[in-house]
């Protein structure tokens, strides 16, 4: 097989790598590449970049304001957003409820939601994960129960990113129980100003405020804003699994590290490391690197690939690797700067910023946070634990 772009793609990459030079705000991408969480006011600009240019929703089909390109393509633009250090924007919105609503939507729904996703005047939170149901969908309890033109949805969400600052929750609820699990769910739009809806913050281990608890008390939701028909949800969850299936690699977010440890170390060792200490970390990058290189070149297996279960198994292993190479790569950078990793907050004028040690580098700041925030990447979008069982199931049943 032959892994190498073609002078088309490479142009496309000159284009799509200039495009990001001239256009990422600096400070914005200063602030991701340190990994502070950004919220809906900080990506406000980048969004509207994004949108004016036609870039907002590659992932979506082209009739419906999508980029039009091909897989490889795409996998370009998202190498080369990780390499820019770009933030994505509306994330849920964007590369869920977009793509679902494209696929199943209404044609009123796609009309009242599918330009302001993209525009950015409609953000959304994912309700899935319940307390008794993370991994395990087809055990929600949220209710959606149909009273003449309404539904009326009770129940509770957790782990809800961006929840306190969306317009709406696509929310998975049973509305059948004379079926298999799997069989009574379906999707609604909630409004996140509807009565009945409380949000309320759960702070992570990182010290940061990004997910929430999420209670729903008899909120009344319009029949309309069911997506697709009724009790077909679980399928529409899994077309969004299929749709980002190479995402979960994380290969521009793995390549930015693969990009700035060799800088870091070289840094630190005109600041007192050891020709010791860089050697054992320049070996462990190396390690790493050789990981990095085997994924993508697996990330590019799956786009060549066929439909099918084997398919499905390879983007759970994508996900595994992915999720733990950016663990492995954000301890490294830790080892490396030693106690420098101390502060947490972000420096910039409007947040709180904590001292830096004497000596320390600009660069420290963050470091801890979005260590910490990446062994959450382990467990969103589908626990690795699940994943595993998915590909020893694909493998069993050969």
């Amino acid at each position: 097989m032959d892994l190498a772009f073609s002078a088309e793609d490479e142009a496309f990459r000159t284009e799509v790598g200039e495009f990001f030079r001239t256009e990422l705000p600096a400070d914005l991408a200063r602030r991701e590449a340190q990994g502070f969480h950004l919220n809906r006011s900080d990506l406000a600009e980048w969004q509207r970049i994004l949108y004016r240019k036609g870039w907002v929703a590659p992932n979506w089909p082209k009739e419906f304001g999508g980029t039009g390109w091909s897989p490889i393509q795409k996998y370009i633009y998202e190498l080369e957003f990780g390499l820019a250090n770009a933030p994505e924007v509306n994330l849920i919105g964007l590369s869920m409820v977009g793509p679902v609503l494209c696929r199943f939507g209404s044609p009123e729904l796609q009309q009242r939601f599918l330009q302001p996703i993209m525009s950015g005047d409609i953000w959304f939170c994912q309700g899935f994960s319940e307390p008794q149901a993370g991994s395990d969908l087809a055990s929600l309890r949220t209710r959606a129960v149909k009273r003449g033109n309404d539904y009326v949805i009770s129940g509770q969400k957790i782990w809800t990113t961006s929840a306190h600052f969306s317009d709406y929750m696509i929310c998975l609820c049973r509305t059948n129980d004379a079926v298999s699990p799997q069989a009574g769910l379906s999707m609604i739009l909630v409004p996140m100003d509807a009565p009945g809806v409380t949000v309320k913050p759960i702070e992570t281990i990182d010290g940061d405020h990004t997910v929430n608890e999420v209670f729903l008390d008899d909120v009344v939701v319009p029949a309309a804003n069911l997506v697709g028909d009724p009790d077909s949800g679980w399928n529409q969850a899994k077309f969004l699994l299929g749709n980002e299936r190479t995402h979960n690699a994380m290969i521009g977010m793995l390549r930015r590290y693969m990009v700035r440890i060799p800088r870091l170390i070289a840094t630190e060792l005109q600041h007192g490391l050891s020709a010791a200490a860089a050697a054992e970390f320049e070996r462990q990058l190396a390690c790493l690197r050789i990981d990095v290189d085997a994924l993508e070149w697996s990330v590019l297996r799956v786009l060549a690939g066929e439909e099918g279960p084997e398919l499905a198994a390879a983007a759970s292993a994508l996900k595994v690797c992915g999720s733990e190479y950016l663990v492995r790569a954000s301890e490294l950078e830790l080892d490396i700067l030693g106690p420098q990793i101390t502060p947490r907050h972000d420096p910039s004028p409007t947040s709180p910023a904590t001292s830096l040690p004497a000596g320390a580098s600009s660069f420290a700041p963050g470091r801890t946070t979005q260590h910490l925030y990446w062994h959450a990447s382990t467990i969103f979008g589908g626990s690795n634990e699940i994943q595993r069982g998915i590909i020893w199931n694909t493998l069993r049943r050969r």
